[in-house]
């Protein structure tokens, strides 16, 4: 398989999925404002999105959308139980918080990756952001991660958007769970390998 990704970017979540699922890949870096590949291919070729990620699997196909190719490698790894079992109610679950991180996350902090929109439109979506990890604060009480005491691939996505609000400034100090759990997320060794890969490590 092969993982397109940008560093930080939320090509992070499958990053970390597949390091702890124990998957082989390569890994193809992406200037997403260019859209061209590090060899300088033309990006949209392989994802006409111009978005990361984008997985290429080995029969040639092409998958996008985090949150579907985080779910097919835990597919591919069943045994790391990086996602309950597709015919259980828990999966429905996972499936519920990683359309809350891509959804109510991940889309209001798109506002603030773009130099256009003025700084007191990007407070209104710091507002929302805030109200939304209040939630996920509120939800990981007395929890190690957001389904309990298993890591899943949720919680590497909700992790890379914690990553995010510290590169925007955002003061997410009184959030007390929220704040030991992107601790516990950062100190896993996969977690660590792949920011070491992105040549993230000093921000983690």
């Amino acid at each position: 398989m092969k993982l397109y990704y940008s560093p930080g970017a939320c090509s992070l979540s499958p990053h970390i999925a597949l390091l702890e699922a124990g998957l082989p890949y390569d890994l193809v870096k992406v200037d997403l404002r260019a859209k061209k590949l590090e060899n300088g291919d033309d990006y949209l070729k392989v994802n006409p999105k111009g978005q990361v990620p984008a997985l290429g699997l080995d029969n040639g196909e092409v998958m996008t959308e985090g949150p579907v190719i985080v779910q097919m490698i835990a597919d591919q790894a069943a045994e790391k139980n990086l996602a309950p079992s597709s015919d259980s109610a828990e999966r429905y679950r996972l499936q519920e918080w990683l359309n809350f991180v891509t959804t109510e996350l991940h889309k209001n902090f798109s506002p603030l990756f773009n130099p256009a929109i003025p700084d007191e439109v990007k407070a209104i979506f710091k507002d929302r952001i805030m109200g939304k990890v209040k939630y996920a604060d509120e939800k990981l009480a007395g929890r190690d991660y957001l389904m309990g005491k298993q890591f899943t691939v949720a919680d590497g996505y909700l992790y890379t958007m914690l990553r995010w609000a510290d590169g925007h400034k955002m003061d997410l100090s009184g959030l007390n769970n929220l704040m030991a759990f992107k601790a516990r997320v950062a100190a896993r060794p996969k977690v660590q390998e792949a920011l070491t890969k992105e040549g993230l490590m000093k921000a983690a």
